[in-house]
């Protein structure tokens, strides 16, 4: 399996990397920054880039909308903008938070975005129409991080309060919670099939929640330092991590264990995030600096197509991670979930809409905004005295990990293979044995299979 490998780095803000984004059609990206300005990068090698200015101060997040034609940014000045992503760098304002906006992030159908704020509630809002639409007030702490499903109907939300929240856009009401312990989620994203949401937290670790059975589904406790940035790969196999460790980490979810860390950031890496294709990750730290990468690993593999395979999809990495291929647990699971949180169907979540609730002021501004544009050349963007960052497939730790969940598949084997040494009877008994879980294995997939056929009659009916 071919490494990942650093393609270009690209210098020209003056301060840490707050974000990075890919536009849709992979031609560009777009990074923010402490320095308060956003930086347009053109992938194409002899291309300038430009830079949007127009924020007070520092930008905590910018992100390209699934149609490429907006870029959407947050800023602790408490405004969030809209920006054509042009050179003339023209943006319109929304005014409606009370403190520092941490993310935005746009639906999937173009429609809405939300925003997430230290105030301790997330907005959502009309894109066309420039409208705020409603609050979700659930969260007693600030909020980090919030999320669409790829189906747009849903958001999720991280918050330091140690809780990360499920809201229905239909209803604006809470509809699931999954604890944290030992710390909170600094960020959160979808599995492309819409049915996972993989958290990185401050207390160093990874998490993936199954929001189906609402319960943590896997846990990875390989990070140093706390974990800032997540990032499903479009097949769902793999994820994507980064951390104030300096190092970047591959998961393969179907096997359970970390693949690559790759290192090259001096200091924290603060943003990490795959293509839409998958055939990139961008990474950016604060070192200032933003890497682009080639992911290379997963050449052969195909992206969840529609929701009938993405459900499958999930499927298939519960049953290989928690049954088949899982390293022994006293060795990789260490206080896995012991440490590891829960979910629970939150009841206590109220509804933003609650006539109960005092009404919030709300002011809204948005007006036709000229920011400065800076055209960068390509000389400072990429090239220049540059050490390539090898990418490191595996740590010691890891590979001790490795090498216990390679002993754990040859025990298995062997209970197949290696039955010629073992008295006829305990040799009939294990085959047998073998053969009732491939059986139970296969009952489960098809329970599955009924499952899903039967929530999408159900959601037809609807």
């Amino acid at each position: 399996m071919p490494d990942p490998s650093l393609q270009v780095h690209f210098k020209g803000h003056r301060g840490a990397i707050t974000n990075v984004s890919f536009n849709p059609n992979g031609k560009q990206l777009v990074s923010s920054s402490l320095d308060c300005t956003l930086m347009i990068w053109n992938i194409k090698p002899q291309t300038r880039a430009y830079k949007l200015t127009g924020h007070d101060d520092a930008v905590l997040c910018a992100c390209f909308s699934s149609s490429g034609e907006i870029v959407a940014s947050t800023s602790k000045d408490r405004t969030v903008k809209l920006w054509v992503p042009s050179v003339k760098g023209e943006s319109v304002t929304f005014r409606a938070h009370t403190a520092a906006v941490w993310w935005v992030d746009v639906s999937p159908d173009n429609k809405c975005l939300c925003t997430a704020s230290s105030d301790k509630s997330v907005k959502v809002w009309n894109v066309h129409r420039q409208k705020f639409l409603y609050s979700l007030n659930s969260h007693v702490n600030w909020v980090r991080c919030c999320k669409f499903s790829p189906d747009s109907q849903l958001i999720a939300s991280s918050s330091d309060d140690k809780n990360i929240r499920l809201w229905d856009c239909r209803n604006q009401e809470c509809v699931c919670a999954f604890s944290e312990s030992g710390g909170f989620a600094n960020h959160i994203d979808f599995h492309p099939s819409g049915t996972c949401i993989a958290s990185g937290s401050s207390a160093s670790i990874v998490k993936i929640w199954d929001l189906r059975m609402k319960r943590l589904l896997q846990q990875y406790n390989d990070h140093t330092a706390s974990v800032l940035k997540v990032s499903f790969h479009p097949t769902g196999n793999y994820l994507l991590s980064a951390s104030e460790d300096s190092t970047l980490k591959i998961f393969d979810l179907l096997e359970g264990r970390p693949i690559y860390t790759l290192s090259g950031h001096k200091g924290a890496i603060t943003a990490a995030v795959f293509s839409s294709s998958g055939a990139q990750f961008v990474s950016g730290g604060a070192d200032e600096q933003v890497f682009l990468w080639n992911t290379n690993f997963d050449q052969s593999a195909d992206p969840v197509e529609d929701s009938r395979d993405s459900v499958m999809a999930s499927t298939r990495i519960r049953h290989s991670v928690l049954v088949e291929r899982r390293p022994p647990r006293e060795h990789y699971c260490s206080h896995r979930y012991k440490e590891g949180g829960e979910a629970e169907c939150d009841t206590s979540c109220t509804n933003s809409s609650d006539p109960s609730r005092p009404p919030m002021s709300q002011k809204i501004i948005h007006y036709q905004d000229r920011g400065t544009t800076e055209v960068v050349d390509s000389a400072d963007t990429a090239g220049g005295s540059f050490k390539k960052p090898i990418p490191q497939p595996l740590s010691s730790k890891e590979n001790h990990h490795q090498q216990q969940y390679q002993h754990h598949a040859n025990s298995s084997s062997n209970m197949n293979g290696g039955n010629a040494n073992l008295p006829s009877s305990i040799s009939s008994t294990l085959e047998n044995m073998m053969a009732q879980l491939n059986v139970l294995t296969q009952t489960v997939s098809i329970l599955e299979q009924r499952l899903t056929m039967v929530e999408d009659a159900f959601g037809q009916r609807k």
